[in-house]
């Protein structure tokens, strides 16, 4: 029995998340060029012979990636099939498919173009940047599509309630972005202990990789004050129920995610932490969408609709 549409949706999103928190791990481990400069093949093969657990690690990445482009399609063919035309549920599922493709074509410059494992060039970091924002917009996409999967109210585009989204949107894609830098700096560069971390990070002869590790924690307390207050706005204004519980969920991983931050930089970024750390930056993304979405006025029905319902029926 094939699962309902927003079940079906939620699933491919939180499938996407975990492939999200691999990739992740596949960069940490200096895995990257597990499979050599080889895309789609590892190593010039469908299946390496003897393979290095480097190898294994990318390659895993590799198929769950696969996975994820097949049900991200499955799941906008589904949206077609079971939406009626201008739903918005179609537009953020195409829009999903556009991402996700996007998104392997980014993966695939990085091996193609020898931008992982040790290498610490600008374009790697430019690369990894992109990377991010993508990432983000094809969460948003298919979070959008989960949502309107899951009812049929059509929002109304109010600029009073989208400018502190927008702005909060705009906050965290810097902070994630800078934190995809710091992240790889801290895989190039770890840092014996505290101290001597601060001081290369202050050093004018470090690495630029090193340096600009200083601005992610500074960024980071800029989005989340952009996220507050947007989610204040929520908490404040008469939104649904659903509205406020997803701003609430939000400003209380905003706050949770600063706590692991903080213990990611005591810790000298160990690799489970990490992970711990972009996980919990999807979800506050992810829920600042919810967040945005559910707040938004429904749109005033159209008069002609149900005619033009009943006469397609």
């Amino acid at each position: 029995m094939k699962p309902s549409l927003a079940r079906l949706a939620w699933l491919v999103l939180g499938w996407n998340v975990l492939v999200i928190l691999w990739g992740a791990f596949v960069r940490a481990t200096g895995s990257g060029a597990g499979c050599g400069a080889h895309w789609p093949l590892c190593n010039g093969e469908v299946l390496p012979r003897a393979p290095q657990l480097a190898t294994l690690v990318e390659l895993t990445h590799r198929v769950t990636s696969g996975l994820a482009l097949v049900a991200v399609v499955y799941l906008a063919w589904r949206v077609f099939r079971e939406r009626p035309a201008r739903h918005p549920a179609r537009l953020a599922a195409a829009a999903s498919v556009i991402f996700i493709l996007s998104e392997a074509a980014v993966g695939a410059g990085l091996v193609l173009f020898r931008l992982v494992a040790d290498d610490e060039s600008v374009a790697r970091a430019l690369f990894m940047s992109v990377h991010l924002m993508n990432t983000f917009v094809l969460l948003a996409c298919l979070t959008l599509t989960a949502h309107f999967a899951s009812n049929d109210v059509r929002p109304s585009l109010d600029a009073a309630s989208v400018w502190p989204f927008a702005l909060a949107g705009l906050a965290l894609l810097l902070v994630g972005t800078s934190g995809a830098i710091a992240a790889l700096g801290d895989t190039l560069y770890p840092a014996g202990s505290l101290l001597s971390g601060l001081a290369a990070e202050l050093s004018p002869t470090a690495h630029l990789l090193v340096r600009l590790r200083l601005a992610h924690p500074l960024l980071a307390l800029v989005g989340a004050i952009a996220v507050a207050f947007a989610a204040g706005r929520v908490l404040r204004g008469a939104s649904p129920p659903t509205a406020h519980r997803a701003a609430r969920a939000t400003a209380g991983l905003v706050l949770l995610q600063l706590g692991v931050g903080l213990a990611n930089v005591a810790l000298l970024a160990p690799v489970w932490i990490q992970l711990v750390h972009l996980l919990l930056a999807d979800l506050v993304w992810i829920g600042l969408v919810l967040a945005a979405v559910r707040a938004l006025p429904p749109r005033p029905p159209d008069p002609l609709r149900p005619a033009l319902l009943a006469r397609a029926a």
